[in-house]
């Protein structure tokens, strides 16, 4: 825990990326760089104590390259608990903004931010287009947060992917680093609840997912067994492994097995099996076969078929589920391919 992640030097990053792009040197760095175990920590400026319940929100903010119309949405969504992911820190694509922090700032919460990926490059493909040739990062995290009004407990990070897959490039872009999940607990009522931040592997398999799923249940049991849970993030259950998505044989044979599978993925989805063995629910928590994605539509935007984002709770009572519009307020235009979703829990039903 600390007040700032330690940044690496744009001189170490420029060494890095000329290196070789091995797993075994992913490995080694993801040992010695200063951002692997650490959590950034800062209490809200004044601390709010929660009674037998809480609204919490997860939402995947997709680089937060608008800062302040999604302060105004987060704000608006009436969250006493963020679970955010693709926050970005000192990444050009993003106006160099530290998210987690100016987010908090804004809404007058503390936060909790780990760093998912030390980013080599601009970002994507369609990213590094759009900006100028003398472009650079002055940091280049990529991350998760955690805010709350309430103060935040024992914080920290649970990496599920160290495998290094980003490293060399293959995936579009040049990443050290891991998908997480942020960890932390609030007080309902004076009891500890753990909430966790996640954000799953995007191009991988449904198999795949849930060896990452069962990595974090296990972790959190570790954590604190007893405590009640929420989970919320990006869980990237597309029902189907990426690399089919550009398949069109294999979506028409994916959709005549289940015409429905973009909205309800449960079934296509071991991660679900292994949530309810672990005494997980999700059906009162989620609006069942709402799609939360969303995308450009001229110079507006509008949901789209998949249902990617989840909350998973257990030990808590949950209630009024809602997915929300990830669309600025006053053009419609898209604040990031996510919608927000949002449940209230309480100790007692």
């Amino acid at each position: 825990m600390c007040e700032r992640i330690p940044v690496v030097s744009a001189e170490q990053r420029a060494e890095i990326a000329a290196g070789p792009s091995t797993p075994e040197r992913h490995a080694a760095l993801l040992e010695a760089l200063p951002f692997t175990d650490a959590v950034e920590l800062q209490q809200p400026r004044a601390e709010s104590v929660l009674g037998e319940a809480a609204r919490v929100v997860a939402w995947n903010a997709e680089r937060c390259k608008q800062l302040e119309p999604s302060a105004r949405l987060l704000a608006a969504s009436g969250g006493d608990v963020l679970l955010l992911s693709e926050l970005d820190h000192g990444m050009a694509r993003s106006g160099q903004h530290h998210a987690a922090r100016e987010l908090a700032w804004l809404l007058g919460f503390g936060y909790v931010f780990a760093v998912e990926f030390l980013e080599l490059q601009l970002g994507s493909p369609a990213e590094r287009d759009v900006l100028p040739e003398d472009a650079s990062n002055q940091v280049g995290y990529h991350g998760n947060a955690i805010l709350s009004r309430a103060p935040l407990l024992r914080p920290a990070v649970v990496r599920l992917t160290p495998d290094g897959a980003w490293f060399d490039g293959a995936r579009g872009e040049r990443r050290v680093g891991s998908r997480i999940a942020v960890v932390a607990q609030v007080e309902l009522a004076g009891t500890p609840v753990t909430v966790a931040a996640v954000h799953l592997e995007s191009h991988e398999d449904p198999e795949q997912r849930a060896a990452q799923a069962a990595a974090l249940f296990e972790a959190l049991d570790a954590y604190d067994a007893r405590a009640p849970v929420v989970i919320g993030g990006d869980l990237n259950t597309f029902s189907i492994a990426l690399a089919q998505a550009a398949d069109r044989d294999a979506i028409e044979a994916a959709l005549r097995d289940d015409p429905d599978r973009w909205r309800r993925p449960e079934r296509h989805e071991p991660l679900f099996a292994q949530a309810a063995a672990r005494g997980y629910v999700w059906r009162p928590a989620n609006v069942m076969g709402e799609p939360t994605h969303r995308h450009a539509l001229g110079s507006g935007s509008t949901r789209g078929e998949l249902k990617l984002d989840w909350l998973l709770v257990r030990g808590l009572a949950a209630r009024d589920p809602a997915v929300l519009e990830a669309a600025h307020p006053a053009t419609g235009a898209l604040l990031s391919d996510h919608e927000p979703v949002a449940v209230t829990v309480s100790l007692n039903g």
